[in-house]
């Protein structure tokens, strides 16, 4: 597969490389190799493989989400270097 001036222009407009028709044809030629050497896929013959997303068996690491009563707001500000009508108080992050 073979990709045309215009294409090559605008996947390198996509990434944001300003390149010159010198570089432009460089990249035209290494990229229609990459994609021959993809084309070589189409004659691997996958009957009886299940699609697949990872090779190895991945599972959810994290716990599953259980609803419970969270910590009482007077215990949690007690721990709070400053606080002020029931909420956190912390410094200004943006210059004034």
């Amino acid at each position: 597969m073979t990709l045309s001036d215009d294409e090559i222009a605008r996947v390198a407009q996509l990434a944001r490389l300003p390149l010159d028709h010198t570089e432009l044809h460089a990249l035209h030629a290494q990229l229609s190799a990459i994609l021959a050497h993809f084309t070589l896929l189409n004659d691997v013959d996958v009957t009886g493989i299940p699609p697949t997303a990872h090779v190895n068996d991945v599972v959810n690491a994290l716990r599953d989400d259980i609803v419970a009563p969270s910590l009482p707001r007077e215990s949690v500000l007690l721990n709070a270097p400053a606080h002020h009508d029931g909420m956190f108080r912390v410094g200004s992050v943006f210059e004034e």
